[in-house]
């Protein structure tokens, strides 16, 4: 059967935004390792299998403590994903009534919980790219203004926003900070102590070049675990004898079987990263994503949507985003990802709506020909819509 699909063409993936891939074949032979070595259940048992599943779970909580500069590895509480991790925070500290401030770029892991659950919001004065302006946080603030919430990394033009700045005007007013940090981290600069940071967000399968179906939320020092309900009650392996739950971390807000498969492979891509040195691959995904960047800019009938981080998107003037896309794949094997991203604020923010945008997203494993190859792709893509036009 003919597809349409040109199968002499490169494999470029650029939808590292959503899910990283490739993985180091460490992260592989981990989640393989426990498999086979460690299949018994954490906690649930004192046979030699149940053991060293508690022992590699405790292995990624300590080393998911350690990257991101938490000196409690029991403050880091597992979660499958960030989705369920901001959840985690959002339903079990705020209630109807409630007050929020938000960035303007905030995903729909953020905007429906607060919408289900009754809560104000208000948007932080910004930029025309989306970042926040930190000195403006003060005026907003309300008697029941209970939280900031900030996506550290725009997952639509990878704006950063300034957390640390952020963080000091929040506790300055006498309240919390939540970093949703999808896109950041693993890539981008992060501390929990350093940054001010009271609920760091976190998932494993982008960045942190983990699998999927891992994520969690890392409780900073000034948060008092006590006022935040757990978001799922059950088994834990813990207290068995009682009906109610723990009030113990990492217990209170993990119950039921973990993916120790998945975490350790998380654990895996986190130490692949650090032997790697963060501030290298930092450094050598800056370089891509800039040269991108420089790259279309200069492409007549093209715009750019970009900021800090190592994600942007585009779109061609006379050009349907899905259409463009198909063929960047078709011609140039280019993979992207098209649409709202989950993050029909962001794009409102940045006029894309509601077509939304073609997104590109680098990783440690992209290289510079495959940059030069997506630009060359995009320059042909918008050529055509130029003369169609």
């Amino acid at each position: 059967m003919n597809t349409g699909r040109n199968m002499e063409s490169p494999m470029i993936y650029l939808d590292n935004a959503a899910t990283t891939w490739p993985k180091p074949s460490c992260v592989t032979e981990a989640v393989c390792d426990a498999i086979v070595r460690c299949g018994g259940n954490p906690g649930r048992g004192g046979h030699r299998l149940a053991l060293a599943a508690g022992e590699l779970l405790y292995e990624a909580r300590d080393a998911v403590a350690a990257f991101f500069g938490c000196d409690d590895p029991f403050r880091v509480s597992f979660t499958q994903n960030i989705t369920m991790a901001v959840n985690l925070v959002l339903r079990g500290y705020l209630k109807a009534g409630d007050h929020v401030l938000i960035s303007p770029m905030e995903h729909n892991a953020v905007m429906r919980p607060l919408s289900a659950l009754g809560v104000r919001w208000d948007v932080i004065p910004h930029t025309d790219d989306g970042k926040i302006e930190p000195d403006r946080i003060a005026g907003l603030v309300r008697p029941e203004t209970k939280l900031i919430i900030l996506c550290h990394e725009s997952n639509v033009n990878g704006v950063v926003q300034p957390l640390r700045e952020a963080a000091k005007a929040a506790h300055e007013k006498g309240i919390l900070l939540l970093a949703d940090c999808a896109q950041s981290a693993g890539t981008l600069p992060l501390d929990i102590e350093a940054d001010q940071i009271d609920f760091l967000c976190f998932t494993g399968h982008k960045g942190l070049l983990g699998p999927t179906g891992t994520g969690g939320v890392i409780f900073g020092s000034r948060v008092d675990i006590d006022c935040i309900d757990p978001l799922v009650r059950g088994g834990t392996g813990s207290l068995s004898e009682s009906i109610t739950q723990p009030e113990f971390l990492p217990d209170r807000f993990e119950s039921g079987t973990q993916n120790v498969c998945g975490f350790a492979g998380l654990n895996a891509g986190i130490r692949w990263i650090t032997e790697q040195g963060r501030e290298t691959l930092f450094a050598k995904e800056q370089a891509l994503i800039r040269k991108l960047e420089n790259g279309l800019s200069g492409i007549r009938g093209l715009r750019v949507y970009s900021g800090e981080g190592t994600v942007l998107s585009v779109t061609i003037d006379g050009a349907d985003n899905g259409v463009a896309a198909a063929q960047l794949e078709e011609r140039y094997g280019v993979m992207t990802r098209i649409g709202l991203h989950c993050a029909p604020m962001a794009h409102r923010t940045l006029g894309a709506f509601p077509d939304g945008t073609i997104r590109f997203a680098v990783s440690p494993f992209t290289s510079e020909a495959e940059i030069s190859l997506c630009i060359d792709g995009c320059a042909e893509l918008a050529e055509d819509a130029w003369k169609k036009n």
